[in-house]
């Protein structure tokens, strides 16, 4: 007798589950991307507001002492300094480790020491030496960055909104402040050129084509009406010269001012941060153009 022997099929169900490598390239894969982007942003905004303000101030206080200006090469250690200063600054803000700040840091100066020795031996003039300096601190900071890739990668903790009104008004107004900081070598040395006008509505282009935000056949009509026109008065400045040019510069700052004021309340084209920093900027610059005329 042969027994009996029931087969059970089981159908089980089996679920491929994809791995990194084949998943598509989608928005969780560039999040990292961007974020080490903002930070690196960020710290270079932090840099260079170091270098403005310190670097500011304590040329105003070597000049007032009666100090003889640095040589190029303590200089540009005093420069790498002055980032560094606001840099760690900005770092400690976000609560990054000490050892992520120590390597930034060393990012600063490590360019600096690189080039001081082709400049002490003649082979770079003090030109070469600090714009070498500042195209080198870019990779730099962005070999330190990739070295803790995961600890730039997270977007840290928020801090609490801080309670004092200045405080508060700061925070909001970090576009204001940037702009202000960029602009305290104007009040000593106006912008007087004109063509440095022209920056301005090239930027709007520049960055209205980058986000996209001139498919409208009129925000670019007006984009393009306003290159021309700001074209037009960097022309005549430049054909009549003099005081009659200084002039047109600062109405081209002031009127672009207006402008920036214009797309900040309709939030078109460009950010609204970049409007608002712009706008400072410009008025800044126009009424230290007006104030050069006038002395």
């Amino acid at each position: 007798m042969t027994p009996l022997t029931s087969t059970t099929t089981v159908l089980t169900s089996t679920t491929t589950v994809p791995t990194a490598s084949d998943r598509p390239p989608g928005p969780e894969r560039r999040v990292p991307l961007r974020s080490l982007a903002r930070h690196l942003l960020e710290m270079a905004l932090a840099m260079v507001a170091g270098m403005l303000l310190l670097g500011s101030a304590r040329a105003t206080l070597g000049a007032a002492l009666g100090l003889a200006p640095a040589s190029p090469g303590p200089a540009a250690l005093l420069m790498a300094t002055d980032m560094s200063i606001g840099m760690a600054l900005w770092m400690g803000y976000r609560r990054h480790s000490a050892g992520a700040i120590g390597e930034m840091t060393l990012a600063m100066y490590a360019p600096v020491l690189l080039l001081l020795l082709p400049y002490g031996a003649g082979l770079l003039d003090a030109d070469a030496l600090l714009g070498g300096a500042h195209l080198l601190m870019l990779p730099a900071m962005v070999a330190a960055m990739l070295r803790r890739r995961d600890e730039y990668a997270r977007h840290p903790a928020a801090r609490p909104a801080p309670r004092h009104p200045l405080a508060r008004m700061l925070a909001h107004r970090w576009p204001t402040g940037l702009a202000l900081l960029v602009t305290v070598d104007a009040w000593f040395t106006p912008v007087v050129s004109p063509w440095y006008v022209l920056v301005l509505p090239v930027g709007y282009l520049l960055i209205g084509a980058y986000r996209r935000r001139l498919g409208d056949r009129r925000v670019l009509a007006v984009q393009l009406a306003g290159l021309v026109g700001w074209t037009a008065l960097v022309l005549a400045a430049v054909a009549l010269g003099g005081d009659a040019a200084r002039w047109l510069v600062a109405a081209g700052w002031l009127a672009h001012a207006a402008w920036d004021v214009v797309h900040h309340r309709r939030d078109q084209v460009v950010p609204r941060g970049y409007a608002e920093f712009c706008a400072v900027l410009d008025v800044v610059v126009g009424i230290t153009v007006i104030l050069a005329i006038v002395a």
